[in-house]
């Protein structure tokens, strides 16, 4: 019998080595922000399919494009207001060098894509007036930054919710030997469910090693096949508009993608949020994916990338899947 796949020694997106990931939050105002930072100009790119996205520089993402790199990618709380996190993240790049160079003497231009979810609806103080907290806890991400990272109500997760359950940040990764590792990290914000009709699983359970979000089995005699499920409560709590929820994050591996191929690696990932949530990609939601290479390990010619990129692409799906169940997991195991 071949010998499966293993997590990587921390089951985190920075088994990926050359990411890191800082958290912060604001606990008066029930938000939070969390940064993927990289440690060099990596290669990325990005798919959303949610209906309504709150995103930021997905278009210098955009494999027809020039840039088609990433120095760090943010995700946030707060809507439109969290996008300001990239900036407070921008400038402290900045500050330390990082970013492109296109004049000697002029700052440093860090390519910083951003994408947010809808958490003004909890009982934060979102008195802000003209000074929300988010390029602030943007910076703070930059002095956080560490390879062994919070899971669950943390960062960008600390005021999400899954359907009408705590949401938060997760993880995962997945070793597919040679040095070719592929890992997620999410924070799960959706109106959809992520859990079995009966209560007692994770949509995303066949996928669970190690009994990493819990090891809960449904009952296979509960049918799934209500579309839509709810019990009314998504509509009294105000989640089921544009924009009101969301599961955004960021795939990657350590193969020398190209900008394409990660665009192709996070398209692929989107599956594994759907076998994670349902329903997903919605109206309602912002679902965003980018995806990351590092390039530390080449996959072949031509003519041998595409079943290599395939295989990350469906491992990204699986990481993606149980990054969500283990944010989750970790949001109400901590509660």
């Amino acid at each position: 019998m071949p010998k499966l796949p293993r997590p990587g020694p921390r089951n985190l997106i920075s088994d990926v080595a050359g990411l890191t990931v800082g958290h912060a939050h604001d606990p008066g105002a029930g938000t939070g922000v969390t940064t993927v930072f990289c440690d060099d100009f990596y290669n990325a790119s990005v798919d959303v399919r949610g209906g309504g996205p709150g995103v930021r520089e997905t278009e210098t993402l955009s494999p027809e494009n020039l840039v088609g790199r990433a120095h760090a990618f943010v995700f946030a709380g707060g809507s439109v207001f969290g996008l300001g996190a990239a900036d407070g993240v921008v400038s402290g790049l900045s500050a330390r060098g990082v970013g492109l160079h296109l004049k000697p003497g002029s700052p440093a231009i860090p390519i910083v894509p951003a994408a947010v979810l809808h958490d003004l609806a909890n009982p934060g103080d979102k008195a802000w007036g003209l000074e929300p907290p988010y390029r602030r806890l943007g910076l703070q991400t930059l002095d956080a930054a560490t390879a062994d990272f919070a899971l669950g109500s943390a960062g960008a997760g600390f005021g999400a919710m899954a359907g009408l359950i705590k949401g938060g940040v997760g993880s995962a990764s997945i070793d597919l030997g040679d040095g070719l590792i592929v890992a997620a990290l999410v924070v799960a914000n959706p109106v959809g469910s992520v859990m079995t009709p009966d209560g007692k699983a994770f949509w995303a359970w066949p996928f669970e090693i190690d009994g990493e979000f819990g090891g809960g089995r449904p009952d296979l005699d509960v049918p799934a096949i209500d579309p839509v499920p709810d019990d009314g409560r998504l509509a009294t709590l105000g989640r089921l508009q544009t924009g009101a929820a969301t599961t955004i994050g960021v795939v990657a591996t350590t193969a020398d993608l190209t900008t394409a191929e990660c665009r192709r690696m996070a398209m692929m990932a989107h599956d594994g949020l759907a076998r994670a949530v349902r329903p997903a990609h919605m109206p309602f939601d912002g679902d965003t994916l980018f995806g990351v290479a590092t390039g530390a390990v080449g996959i072949g010619d031509r003519d041998a990338r595409p079943a290599v990129l395939a295989a990350i692409g469906s491992a990204a799906a699986d990481c993606t899947a149980r990054a969500i169940a283990r944010g989750v997991y970790e949001a109400l195991r901590t509660a």
